[in-house]
């Protein structure tokens, strides 16, 4: 059941793994593989969280913050994503819930000018650390591309 505490798993620091596809959409196999950071801690009396991340993206290092909140009405997250390379613009946010373990949100957004559905998982593996994944699909979610993935360990 969804509830306030269902992103606990990620308060605290992190190092990440990321994985993210070269070219989205094209039918591109190759992926570029990238350290980075997150820290992460609740916000709002404990009815969300925020986290700031620093990605070395290979040519283009940047830093970008996460904002995720409940809603105990409708028992739904809302998770919003700021780009420190354009300050300005906070992303479409995305809408979900937890199910059996497994958080799953979705936003209808655009990419390169095209309607696309994007969806985030969200998940603990058996040995307690995060995963995350993006897919973006340009049918409506028929098919789905994953194109970022995400793997956490704790920061000693």
């Amino acid at each position: 059941m969804t509830a306030a505490s269902d992103f606990d798993f990620f308060i605290g620091d992190w190092r990440v793994e990321h994985r993210r596809l070269k070219e989205r959409l094209v039918g591109c196999t190759d992926w570029d593989t990238f350290a980075g950071t997150t820290s992460t801690r609740k916000i709002l009396g404990g009815m969300g969280n925020c986290d700031d991340n620093h990605l070395e993206l290979p040519g283009d290092p940047y830093c970008a913050l996460t904002v995720r909140t409940f809603d105990p009405a409708s028992r739904k997250w809302s998770i919003w994503w700021l780009d420190g390379r354009q300050p300005g613009t906070l992303d479409v946010p995305m809408r979900g819930e937890f199910i059996d373990g497994v958080g799953t949100f979705f936003a209808k957004d655009t990419y390169q000018g095209k309607p696309i559905v994007v969806r985030f998982l969200w998940q603990v593996k058996a040995d307690g650390t995060p995963r995350w994944e993006q897919a973006f699909s340009p049918d409506d979610g028929k098919t789905w591309e994953t194109n970022w993935t995400m793997e956490f360990k704790k920061a000693t």
